[in-house]
């Protein structure tokens, strides 16, 4: 007898009328119109059952500080950095394992089942990298959290930071970071990636570099870091975020680029929501978008997820974890309005990111792990548009999380009856 049975499924690829068998936690059959007995049967009804949400970007050690130790004003990258400058000599571990927890519990809530999230060490006492470190044990029955040890204030520039990464990194910190464009000088920005990228490669861990986070076109660390990726063997390990500054380079130079970027196999995460929020902030008009050229990467071939990035903290005071509301951003910033555009920025929600993590055990083919999230939509594309509410998420087949089908009831005057409807 199986353990669990989806019947009535619609998939993100478009199958219908599929069902999803569990056992011992993975799924061992995917098939149109399978049945079994099974201690639980869900029918789907027609509603879209997708791998989970998986967070490709993310800083769970500000999450949930908003306000301290006060507002960011200008709403720049910059003054979030002095804010969080102001906010590292009087944190707490207690307070960032609680808030952290607090977010992770949205995140489940949301159908987010995977995490990277980039942790500062640039503070000495390394307290963050503790409190994540314990955080990440407390979740991992339920959450993956992947860490990465990230220089906020400088690689080169920081006093401590070389060491302190690396401290890090022996602590049990699962990705190596960067910030190459907050370097003081270019030339400073290449060798930092140049030395990290070496630390990733003899240590057998991946890359994930905040990458030209900067509206000035000649910030080009990404080329130097596909150069080492390629140079130093480490493709499909290394993943460049944000890269806004590609938005402003000039079309032959990112004809050059694009290529480059695909042989060394790296991958590229925009974070939609802060990008489009903390770019452009000197521009008049016409603003700038401040997103990376997604389309374009993805038809080079380069993986593109998406990130949640900031969720009330010192560079964005909104977010609650909704991967949808940031792929439903992503769409509208990049203009991907087609069919295929839509369900790519599902992608880059779901199975990309799962991908850029390497979590090889997700996927809706049997043999991996029965990680699901069923969706109040009838296929990929209604839920971006209705951000659709999740109805049930699971992990190795166990329910994590339920919430109640929405619809609303309207009765109108001049109208027989009441209306209704579903939404998200």
């Amino acid at each position: 007898m199986l353990d669990l049975l989806f019947t009535g499924c619609t998939l993100p690829d478009g199958r219908t009328g599929m069902s999803v068998a569990v056992q011992n936690g993975h799924i061992v059959e995917v098939a149109p119109g399978f049945t079994a007995p099974a201690h639980e049967t869900i029918d789907a009804a027609g509603q879209l059952l997708s791998t989970p949400f998986v967070d490709a970007h993310f800083h769970m050690d500000s999450t949930l500080s908003y306000g301290l130790p006060r507002v960011n004003q200008s709403g720049t990258l910059l003054e979030g950095i002095a804010l969080w400058g102001e906010l590292k000599p009087t944190l707490v571990q207690d307070a960032i394992i609680e808030r952290a927890l607090a977010y992770c519990d949205w995140a489940v809530a949301r159908g987010i089942l995977a995490i990277r999230t980039h942790v500062d060490v640039c503070d000495p006492r390394l307290l963050a990298v503790e409190a994540l470190l314990h955080v990440r044990e407390r979740v991992r029955d339920y959450l993956d959290l992947q860490l990465v040890a990230f220089p906020q204030d400088g690689f080169l520039r920081a006093p401590g930071a070389q060491d302190n990464l690396v401290r890090a990194l022996d602590m049990g910190v699962d990705v190596v970071g960067g910030i190459p464009h907050f370097e003081r000088t270019m030339a400073d920005g290449a060798d930092a990636v140049r030395a990290l990228c070496t630390l990733a490669a003899e240590r057998g861990l991946r890359v994930d570099m905040h990458c030209d986070e900067s509206d000035d076109p000649l910030s080009r660390h990404i080329e130097t870091l596909a150069s080492e990726s390629h140079r130093l063997g480490l493709h499909g390990r290394v993943a460049a975020s944000h890269a806004t500054s590609m938005h402003s380079m000039d079309n032959y130079y990112v004809s050059k680029l694009l290529p480059l970027l695909a042989e060394s196999g790296l991958a590229v995460i925009a974070n939609p929501l802060i990008n489009i929020t903390l770019q452009g902030r000197h521009d008049t008009y016409p603003k700038r978008r401040g997103m990376t050229r997604v389309p374009e990467l993805m038809a080079a071939g380069v993986p593109v997820a998406f990130g949640q990035d900031c969720v009330m903290d010192p560079w964005y005071a909104l977010g609650s974890g909704d991967m949808l509301e940031v792929a439903h951003m992503g769409l509208h910033v990049a203009q991907m309005t087609s069919r295929d555009g839509m369900a790519a920025c599902f992608d880059a929600v779901t199975r990309v990111p799962a991908q850029v993590l390497g979590l090889s055990h997700v996927g809706l083919v049997p043999g991996c792990r029965a990680d699901f999230v069923l969706l109040q939509a009838r296929d990929a594309v209604e839920a971006l548009r209705l951000r659709a509410t999740r109805l049930g998420v699971w992990r190795a087949g166990r329910r994590l999380a339920s919430t109640p089908a929405q619809s609303t009831a309207l009765h109108l005057p001049g109208r027989p009856g009441s209306v209704s409807f579903q939404h998200g």
